[in-house]
């Protein structure tokens, strides 16, 4: 039977300290598990806010190829009849292919935290469960606390799966929601609820959700399918509260090439490695250099013997080959690391680069020095791609900066500040000279680039930017650190992310928003078959 993997980073994910995405950077999030091959993406709780509402009413435009969307909610408050219980409604509403609701396992948490009596618990799960069966394809229920409910009070915790399959539930998760079941404690615990199934209600496919505090949700969670488990829930790079969930990027290469399951995702398993970095980038935060496969150090080699053996035989230190992940190997000591990073890129941008070419070798040395400048171009393809082009000689000047000037005026402490930003530039050989206002100081030097640029270029006009992010790089340095500034633009067929780094964040910007607009103008040209 094919393994789901059952994507919740938008909505456990984003419980994680300082891990914060905006409506817009979900969908994007959601597209890239959907070219990922994540067979469920975990939006979040419809009615919990605002943003996840909108979230909701914004995905139903998306055209997902192959992963389905779930609403995440609970069984209904003990007062409230399902058909007016806000929560249930609201999932409904929803419109999703696929609902997840969880309920209470531990009897603790149900005198504790619903204060209700047990039996009242047993009849909330199955008749809210049995509402939702009439309103949605595909049903998950998310047995709560089940590993600490089955240790302290076994019979009612597998009771209270009965009663879930009896209202409908199709998917049984069992959930180690604080965190602190271990390896060892799962086999006899999922022998025993297969077996309970069989013999009270009938077999339905498992689920396993783990979570990591005692750093053992990975382990827990190929266990689980090794066990019979058939669905897998955990979030991209381990995110979630506390320690955080089971971390998807390493489960996934183990269920396919360790496990030799079957699953959807194994497919598109090379766009692991980009996937794990675009979240990071959106999120805004660092990337794990040591996270097993997808981090930059888990195919790094450094001196000695490593070195020696791996450039005979790679399988004498590395357990599989990078590539499949989507990452390259790393030879600390020598110049041929990035090769192959690099002649696949020019392969995806149509560029005809041979393996011996000298100037692969000078690309290289370029990105080294770059990324060690700060700039990482997971979510800036378009830098990437000039970059390269420049490197052949292939980039075309569209413009030429002369000068440009920003300046923030604050007349009055209780009225916001007012920007002009004055920009003097070369198109062919007219000079423009012009300048905007604008929300802010990268908002006025768009607006004044983009005026000076449209009547030679009126494509640019269509162009909008959608997105702006500022990670500082450093923070040793206080308000004097290093800045990375991440633009994402659109036009009316693509969107674009370019890049920027500097210790002023004006510079930054500037030179992001000038990746943009050039990768705009280039992408016209080939468009309209010019090269």
């Amino acid at each position: 039977m094919t393994i789901e993997i059952y994507d919740t980073t938008l909505r456990d994910g984003t419980q994680a300290e300082n891990f914060n995405l905006s409506v817009e950077d979900k969908i994007r999030v959601t597209r890239q598990l959907d070219r990922l091959g994540i067979d469920f993406v975990e939006g979040g709780w419809p009615g919990s806010n605002p943003q996840a509402d909108e979230y909701f009413r914004k995905i139903k435009e998306i055209d997902l190829k192959h992963a389905k969307v779930a609403a995440f909610g609970s069984t209904r408050h003990f007062k409230n009849p399902p058909d007016r219980d806000a929560n249930l409604l609201a999932l409904v509403e929803a419109r999703t292919p696929a609902i997840t609701i969880f309920g209470k396992s531990w009897d603790i948490h149900v005198h504790d935290a619903l204060r209700i009596d047990l039996k009242d618990n047993l009849q909330i799960i199955e008749d809210s469960l049995a509402f939702l069966r009439q309103h949605v394809e595909i049903l998950h229920y998310d047995a709560e606390h089940f590993f600490d409910g089955f240790k302290k009070n076994t019979e009612y915790a597998l009771e209270t799966l009965r009663r879930a399959v009896i209202g409908g539930a199709g998917t049984l998760v069992l959930c180690d929601t604080n965190g602190g079941t271990l390896p060892h404690e799962i086999p006899p615990i999922i022998d025993r609820v297969r077996q309970f199934l069989r013999e009270q209600v009938r077999e339905v496919r498992l689920g396993i959700h783990s979570h990591n505090d005692s750093e053992t949700a990975v382990a827990n969670s190929l266990i689980a399918v090794s066990l019979g488990a058939t669905q897998v829930q955990g979030t991209m790079n381990g995110y979630g509260e506390r320690c955080g969930n089971a971390n998807l990027t390493s489960i996934i290469p183990a269920l396919v090439f360790k496990m030799k399951l079957d699953c959807n995702v194994a497919r598109n398993i090379h766009l692991l490695y980009e996937t794990s970095r675009y979240i990071n980038e959106l999120a805004n935060l660092p990337h794990n250099r040591y996270q097993p496969y997808v981090g930059e150090s888990a195919f790094a080699h450094k001196g000695g013997i490593h070195v020696s053996a791996v450039q005979r035989n790679p399988l004498t230190y590395e357990h599989i080959e990078p590539e499949k992940v989507g990452n390259i190997r790393r030879i600390l000591v020598s110049d041929q690391a990035g090769r192959s990073n690099i002649l696949h890129k020019a392969e995806r941008y149509g560029l005809k680069l041979d393996a011996e070419d000298p100037v692969v070798a000078s690309i290289v040395n370029e990105l080294k020095q770059l990324e060690s400048e700060g700039y990482q171009y997971e979510a800036a393809e378009a830098s990437f791609e000039l970059l390269m082009r420049k490197a052949l000689g292939m980039q075309k000047k569209y413009f030429q900066l002369e000068g440009l000037r920003v300046m923030n005026n604050k007349y009055r402490m209780d009225q916001p500040p007012l920007t002009e930003a004055t920009i003097r530039l070369y198109v062919g050989g007219d000079e423009v000279h012009t300048a905007s206002m604008g929300n802010g100081p990268v908002n006025a030097l768009d607006r004044a680039l983009r005026k000076a640029l449209t009547r030679f270029y009126p494509s640019l006009e269509e162009m909008e930017l959608v997105d702006y992010k500022v990670r500082v790089l450093s923070g040793e340095h206080g308000t004097g650190a290093k800045v990375r500034v991440l633009i994402e633009s659109r036009d009316k067929t693509s969107t674009w992310g370019t890049v920027g780094v500097s210790l002023n964040i004006i510079e930054a910007s500037w030179q992001a928003l000038v990746d943009s607009i050039n990768y705009k103008l280039m992408k016209d040209e080939r468009e309209k078959g010019l090269f």
